[in-house]
């Protein structure tokens, strides 16, 4: 599984998202997973990437988390979490998307 983590050092959220993932994966029996950090550091890079915000969680190249009409940019991104809006994904979001990519 191809496990990345896009997102921009001004966004705090990141690190939130970082932990849940590295949590989720352990969880799912893939502790030994390696996550690829990707830092956007420009608006350009963040059209080529097609970044909808930081955090930004792809698994197999795949957004588990889609947003409708969301824009590429270097802003925070929110999620619907059962809990709230959130700015990372919740823990058992992110267990849902790891089973289901596996």
């Amino acid at each position: 599984m191809d496990v990345e983590l896009l997102y921009f050092s001004g966004c705090p959220n990141w690190q939130v998202a970082q932990e849940r993932l590295t949590e989720a994966l352990k969880r799912t029996g893939h502790a030994d997973q390696r996550v690829t950090l990707v830092e956007v550091e420009t608006d350009e890079q963040a059209q080529q990437l097609h970044f909808p915000g930081s955090p930004t969680i792809r698994l197999n190249g795949q957004d588990p988390f889609p947003a409708p009409a969301q824009t590429p940019g270097m802003s925070c991104r929110v999620y619907a979490t059962p809990e709230g809006l959130s700015g990372a994904p919740s823990l058992d979001e992110l267990v849902r998307a790891l089973t289901d990519a596996s």
